[in-house]
């Protein structure tokens, strides 16, 4: 039997996806799992596509079935369970062969697995994946960080499986040791972002206008045949557009308000801070989802806490599409900064253009506005900041009123809208060359004597504070 092309080890959803998606483009696949009774299922329900499947019951079958140098495609839980197949399968292993981590793995982590693996002529690669299963079975975008010699393995292989916008692959070697996983820590950051940030018009349209979910529905849709349009706001349309066949309702009126979180976009936030960056609007989405888990604290909060909300027009369809539009530039924008500051801490000179390219198709926050941004990271962009560019300044120009008018209103309704409103906060933040924080300085040296800059003088001063 010919050896394999890549392994695939985990058979979960997403890794039986990606090992159809490959074989389904004539790469012979060895296959395995922990649980070797879900094998010989796998690769029956294969159907024409076993002939390019090569199972293996042990680790040591499977790692003999592949062409060396080797390509292993892991696709099991991060943390412990990786570390422990690192340790099992290693020995196994020659020089050149490539161990590929494609699960939402921490970036630190990855980079402590690659440092660990230096020397030992085996190459360790982070594969951020995004596209959720039907990405993986059809086109998923992908962020490949590792060294030269694994995306060579790699690249053949990864193009043919991505997702692809006018023909070319989302899929790209965006730097070294856990520069892919950190890429796609950062995309479900902004996922986050926009998916509040559309969670929030809705609340307005139903709480403030109040419109039907179907109402809404229609909205959204007319919206994704505009500026807006996104795989986000085209499923939102869908799922406010679907019944509930039990009771014949809206689908999401049955739905408990109390939202779950994994992980990546708490790591978003962590990094940010850690490199001296506030990503505003995602890390008001984190606190919205950790505050949504607290229903009962809520609900209680409902019968005590004063409702002083005034009678605040409902903002028009328009405002509301615009303030969409100005917060997914903000939110995307916030995340390109972070990725830059990232790249500059770590060394791994980012093209966040190309990233941006790479998100167009088969990833979760593809959208129409990623080609107006890979554009402005590609132009003159004062200070790293995209908003400065051209481009950008242009479109904030149109959208800053509307996101100015909807925040405000929902203020006085009393209407949360956190991310918009963290989104709104930072665009203000960055237009004002004189900003407030030299009272905290001054506070600071008052109670600290930490001393601060002058406007007129070189060095460190001190003030001559008032006292009692």
């Amino acid at each position: 039997m010919a050896q394999a092309d890549i392994g695939v080890y985990g058979l979960g959803t997403m890794g039986s996806a990606l090992a159809l998606n490959l074989a389904d483009h004539g790469f012979r696949v060895a296959v395995t799992n922990r649980e070797t009774d879900w094998i010989a299922d796998f690769v029956s329900e294969a159907g024409p596509l076993a002939q390019h499947l090569v199972p293996a019951a042990t680790l040591e079958q499977f790692v003999a079935a592949l062409k060396t140098p080797r390509t292993i495609l892991f696709m099991i839980p991060s943390g412990a369970p990786m570390d422990a197949m690192i340790a099992a399968v290693t020995p196994l292993l020659s020089d050149g062969d490539t161990i590929i981590d494609g699960g939402n793995a921490d970036f630190n982590a990855t980079r402590a697995r690659d440092a660990a693996l230096q020397g030992s002529g085996i190459h360790f690669v982070g594969m951020g994946v995004s596209g959720g299963e039907e990405g993986a079975r059809h086109g998923p975008s992908m962020m490949v960080g590792g060294s030269d010699h694994s995306w060579v393995q790699l690249k053949p292989m990864a193009e043919a499986i991505a997702a692809k916008y006018k023909g070319d692959p989302c899929v790209a070697h965006v730097g070294p040791d856990g520069a892919g996983h950190f890429v796609k820590t950062v995309h479900n950051g902004i996922e986050y972002a926009d998916m509040q940030m559309i969670a929030e018009l809705y609340g307005l349209l139903r709480d403030g206008a109040g419109r039907n979910a179907p109402q809404i529905g229609e909205v959204f849709a007319r919206w994704n045949a505009g500026p807006l349009q996104s795989y986000l706001m085209n499923i939102s349309a869908r799922v406010l557009q679907s019944v509930d066949p039990e009771t014949g309702h809206p689908m999401v009126d049955v739905i408990l308000d109390k939202a779950g979180q994994k992980g990546t976009g708490r790591w978003t936030v962590i990094e940010a801070l850690k490199l001296g960056q506030s990503a505003s609007a995602i890390e008001a989405a984190i606190a919205a989802r950790g505050w949504s888990s607290e229903k009962d604290a809520r609900q209680a909060g409902e019968t005590v806490l004063a409702a002083d909300a005034q009678p605040a027009a409902v903002p028009q369809d328009a405002d509301l599409e615009n303030a969409m539009l100005a917060g997914r530039i903000l939110a995307h924008a916030q995340g390109f900064r972070l990725l830059q500051a990232a790249s500059d801490e770590f060394g791994w000179s980012l093209d966040l253009a190309r990233i941006a390219e790479i998100w167009r198709a088969g990833c979760i926050i593809r959208s129409a506005l990623l080609d107006d941004f890979a554009a402005a990271l590609r132009s003159d962009m004062p200070f790293g900041h995209m908003i400065l560019a051209p481009r950008m300044v242009d479109m904030l120009a149109a959208s800053i009123g509307p996101l100015r008018r909807v925040v405000a209103q929902a203020a006085l309704a009393g209407v949360p809208v956190p991310a918009l409103s963290g989104a709104l906060s930072w665009y203000d933040t960055m237009r004002h060359g004189r900003g407030s924080t030299n009272m905290i300085q001054a506070q600071r040296d008052f109670f600290g004597a930490h001393g601060f800059e002058r406007l007129d003088k070189d060095g460190k001063h001190h003030g001559m504070w008032m006292r009692d």
